[in-house]
């Protein structure tokens, strides 16, 4: 089974632990300087944030994910560090896990859910060293 994309250890697979799509939201600053009988010139001071939300339906009585969720929680609760990268070779980098949001539909006798939207918060982490043996690392042990 094709694995698209990891973040760290978390594989997502297209049935168990998948997802729907990305967005991606870069800012930059730019600081304004007065001139005189013109147009004000801008001047470009940095990169304010890159996050991505992810987002995702698992179905566990079928394809199951459930644990691995709860791993990508366990992992933003430790505060871990992980790369971001796809199949088709994108590298987006060291992120960390802001916020993991889900909803869960359609539940059985024993309260578990069969369908689960999942949407998870992930921020550009800019401090430390970043190399792809980094990636590798990270992901192999």
């Amino acid at each position: 089974m094709a694995i698209p994309m990891a973040l760290g250890p978390f594989m997502f697979h297209s049935l168990r632990f998948g997802y729907n799509g990305i967005r991606r939201d870069l800012s930059t600053r730019w600081a304004e300087i007065p001139t005189v009988g013109g147009l004000n010139r801008l001047q470009w001071t940095g990169g304010d944030d890159d996050a991505i939300q992810i987002e995702g339906v698992i179905f566990p009585h079928e394809f199951g994910g459930l644990a691995t969720l709860e791993g990508v929680r366990g992992a933003a609760a430790a505060g871990a560090v992980l790369p971001l990268v796809t199949l088709a070779g994108n590298v987006y980098g060291m992120h960390v896990i802001e916020g993991v949001n889900e909803d869960q539909f359609f539940h059985d006798a024993l309260g578990r859910p069969r369908r689960d939207v999942f949407r998870l918060r992930l921020r550009r982490y800019t401090g430390g060293g970043f190399s792809p043996l980094s990636i590798l690392a990270t992901l192999f042990g």
